[in-house]
């Protein structure tokens, strides 16, 4: 078993103690939850520092939709839209996370200073994997996916899921390992949304410990997933609300960090969790405090 209470990357070791919240920075113009209000550098870096005073902790820039059915984006365009925001970002002295799957953006963004690669793909594209473990120190999120964007809900997952995922991730973490990168940078993401039904993305949550048992810490990702609006019949842009719940949840179920859109909210939430989670009091600790009175 790793020490799930650390997360190693390229400037910062991240305490996950405390459960961290990841902002999401889409530079894309067809993202599916902000319709690409933050196509521009410019815009992208306004946004970073509305969610670092929102209380974001990690910061996650992506230059690709990966919404399902959404296209490919050539690599020239990602790295024309991804690249200048890391390098304006990498000023504001956060950890830096960049969604990408193509090793060759990989090795500029870590290059210009990113921390962290969040690979849909778990490095599984050709040169991926070699990115990462030729870096001395970047973190990494391994994700679960089901086939790929713009067929994973057209046949998405059979029975059950949850099984499958943890030997997946399982299996990438220690391909990883074989080629020296320390448990500590490794973070897993069960990939909600990703080739599952509605019943399966919701069976991973309640099975989450199960995916804990894997070695690594979880990274979940429910922002506004058209699961929770097939729950609440609500419209992408009425989710606040169910992602925010869904965040708790994950954290919960002991996801340590927590990629939302919806960063001051979220914060927010966790705050009252954090404040029932102060007042749990352990058979041990009530063993305990027993004691003590019985000592007066």
């Amino acid at each position: 078993m790793t020490d799930q209470s650390i997360w190693q990357t390229s400037r910062f070791r991240i305490s996950l103690g405390t459960p961290r919240v990841m902002g999401i920075v889409n530079v894309t113009p067809d993202s599916f939850s902000d319709g690409g209000r933050h196509a521009s550098t410019a815009a992208a870096l306004a946004h970073c520092e509305q969610l670092l005073r929102d209380g974001a902790d990690i910061l996650d820039i992506g230059g690709e939709s990966t919404r399902p059915g959404s296209p490919a984006v050539e690599l020239d365009e990602e790295l024309a839209r991804v690249l200048p925001v890391v390098q304006g970002a990498v000023k504001f002295g956060v950890p830096l996370s960049v969604d990408t799957y193509k090793p060759e953006v990989m090795r500029a963004v870590l290059d210009a200073g990113a921390d962290i690669v969040n690979d849909i793909w778990a490095l599984r594209r050709p040169g991926a994997r070699e990115a990462v473990a030729g870096h001395p120190g970047c973190g990494v999120c391994l994700m679960h996916m089901h086939r790929d964007p713009q067929t994973m809900q057209v046949a998405p997952m059979e029975g059950e899921v949850v099984p499958g995922v943890v030997d997946f991730l399982r299996g990438q973490a220690r391909a990883l390992r074989d080629l020296g990168v320390a448990a500590s940078r490794i973070v897993l993401d069960p990939g909600v949304g990703f080739g599952k039904t509605v019943a399966q993305n919701f069976s991973l949550l309640a099975r989450q410990q199960e995916i804990l048992a894997a070695g690594y810490p979880i990274l979940a990702g429910w922002s506004r997933k058209s699961s929770l609006g097939a729950v609440t019949g609500l419209e992408v842009g009425d989710r606040m609300p169910p992602s925010v719940a869904a965040a708790v949840l994950a954290v919960d179920r002991g996801a340590r960090i927590v990629r939302v859109h919806d960063v001051r909210e979220t914060v927010a939430a966790l705050k009252v969790w954090r404040a029932m989670q102060d007042h749990c009091q352990t058979p041990t600790r009530r063993a305990r405090e027993k004691g003590r009175k019985t000592d007066r």
